[in-house]
């Protein structure tokens, strides 16, 4: 143990220092263009974000757009606003070994929202029929955000907002039945059906070698080629992390140390208010070949006190090095414990075919009879995307199929499942469903055209009863020992299109005017909603926003 110790010092202090680490934000039209320009370079890479790459790269987003601003030399107020708006971040400071970059943040939107249902009254206590519209929407934010590095070794990042907002139906009946607006944060009425929420999010990233970067952050992690993850997710509220990254030769590890919150659990007092639980993850990624990566993924749940007594951090699972699920069981603990793993392939050059499989819990044997046993929880995702596909410049085609048995995710205690703050810490679904997903992206220019297209087929929870959709119940709530499947329960249908287009003023923070129309149905034996929204507006997108659920 000592050698090894030894080792591990060594290899921080002796290496060669390289560059200044950034850590880039992880939204996805930017995470289209980062990658697109790594395929164009011949470059495998590791699908964990945010990524960190090394300043002295070429910018990995949009780099027609930094390159050559006009007026660069130029001394002039002119010269100067014009880079300010259409180029660069408004603030720059680059001084005996401090970079800082500052950004006022913004996301002004207002929208007009039609929609219909039978189980939407048109007036008190009448059955809803026909379209009820004039429902008007906003969103009102204002933030900022800092960037920087000092020397060769420390990058950090904050940013903060704080936002009023009128939703459209369905997200207002979400964040209402959740008590969060979906992935940012618990709110407050505002005057009439509005909502007044905040999200904050920052890390300090530290780089002792171009071996080594320990980042210890209140945000979220991502891991994965698909739009969705069923491994782990930027779905969820921001939580309190550490994560150790190791890349030698053609492998990345990521542990990934933090802690979650169940605000659905009962307070534990004053100082405590919500139930804390605790998760370690693992996710090593190797790129065997320069077509060929594969992922291997786990990570456990406990929760930080039980009746029992507080357990706070279990130091079983500070090794970083291990599989889980036998220090899990010569614990003898009633843990959460799920494994992973993950391919994708390069087809030609810019084409790739990409799948993840979750497992819960497995048994074979059940498997093979195909008797609906309802522990065997998994869930498994194959999907294609192409840059520049045809040879079209700058175009991106993203096709997705998600598949989750029932009670995935979930466990006896609910707050050992897999989510955070009313959320899941993979899909927005939580389980019991399939989706098929198809993502267009085009961009000319500044300009930006995107159709999302999701299909969802689920079983909701009803009459009281579990049917394996709801991870934040006990499993053992089941209602059928055997021949479970997907769609059980009240079986809905959701169709969602959405088409935007957008004209990117400033790179720097993906700042852009766009519009967008949402065109909704989701239908079961109880209710048949259509809904078709129709906004404008100007925003900055440094982070993802999940409404297509």
């Amino acid at each position: 143990m000592k050698n090894i110790f030894t080792l591990f010092l060594l290899l921080i202090l002796s290496v060669r220092l390289i560059g200044q680490p950034v850590t880039l934000p992880f939204e996805h039209k930017l995470r289209i263009e980062y990658e697109r320009n790594l395929v164009k370079d011949g470059k495998a890479w590791h699908a964990i974000y945010p990524m960190r790459i090394e300043t002295g790269e070429k910018d990995p987003a949009y780099p027609g757009l930094y390159r050559g601003a006009p007026g660069a030399m130029n001394k002039s107020f002119r010269a100067w606003l014009n880079r300010k708006v259409f180029y660069e971040p408004l603030i720059i400071v680059d001084t005996m070994g401090l970079k800082l970059k500052i950004d006022p943040m913004i996301y002004f939107e207002t929208g007009n929202e039609i929609s219909s249902g039978k189980d939407q009254p048109v007036a008190e206590g009448q059955p809803g029929t026909g379209w009820k519209d004039g429902r008007k929407t906003w969103v009102n934010t204002r933030g900022i955000r800092v960037d920087g590095s000092i020397g060769k070794q420390v990058a950090f990042h904050s940013a903060f907002f704080e936002s009023q907002a009128v939703f459209p139906t369905w997200i207002d009946a979400q964040s209402r039945n959740l008590n969060v607006v979906p992935g940012q944060a618990m709110y407050k009425s505002f005057k009439s059906g509005g909502f007044d929420y905040a999200f904050a999010e920052g890390h300090v990233s530290y780089s002792p070698s171009q071996y080594f970067n320990f980042r210890l952050g209140h945000g979220k992690n991502f891991i994965g080629d698909g739009y969705r993850s069923l491994l782990l997710s930027d779905v969820a509220f921001n939580y309190p992390y550490l994560a150790i990254s190791t890349q030698v030769w053609n492998i990345q590890y990521i542990n990934i140390y933090s802690q979650l919150q169940d605000i659905r659990a009962p307070k534990g007092g004053y100082w405590h208010p919500w139930q804390k639980k605790y998760t370690t993850t693992h996710y090593l990624s190797w790129n065997v070949l320069p077509w060929l990566n594969m992922g291997l993924f786990e990570s456990i749940v406990w929760q930080a006190s039980d009746s029992t007594g507080v357990r706070g951090f279990d130091v079983n699972y500070l090794n970083p090095i291990i599989f889980y699920r036998p220090v899990e069981f010569s614990l003898g603990s009633p843990d959460n414990a799920l494994l992973g793993g993950s391919l994708r392939f390069r087809v030609r050059k810019s084409n790739f075919i990409y799948c993840q499989l979750m497992l819960d819990e497995f048994k074979l044997e059940h498997v093979l009879k195909g008797d609906g046993w309802w522990a065997n929880k998994h869930g498994f995702q194959v999907g294609i995307k192409s840059y520049d596909p045809f040879k079209i410049s700058n175009l991106f085609i993203q096709a997705e199929y998600n598949h989750v048995r029932p009670y995935t995710y979930a466990h006896n205690s609910p707050v050992q499942n897999y989510g955070h703050y009313n959320q899941p810490l993979a899909h927005p679904q939580g389980a019991n469903f399939r989706e098929a997903l198809l993502i267009l992206n085009k961009r000319f220019h500044r300009w930006q055209f995107e159709l999302k297209s999701v299909y969802v087929v689920y079983g909701a929870d009803t009459a009281g009863l579990s049917f394996g959709h709801d991870i934040y119940r006990s499993y053992y709530d089941f209602v059928n020992e055997f021949g479970n499947t997907i769609g059980q329960g009240l079986k809905t249908t959701l169709w969602q299109h959405d088409i935007s287009a957008g004209w990117i003023v400033n790179p720097a923070t993906n700042l852009m005017f766009n519009a967008g129309l949402t065109i909704r149905q989701q239908n079961n034996e109880l209710a048949d909603n259509q809904t078709v929204h129709f906004w404008f507006g100007i925003r900055s997108s440094v982070f993802n926003r999940y409404y297509d659920f």
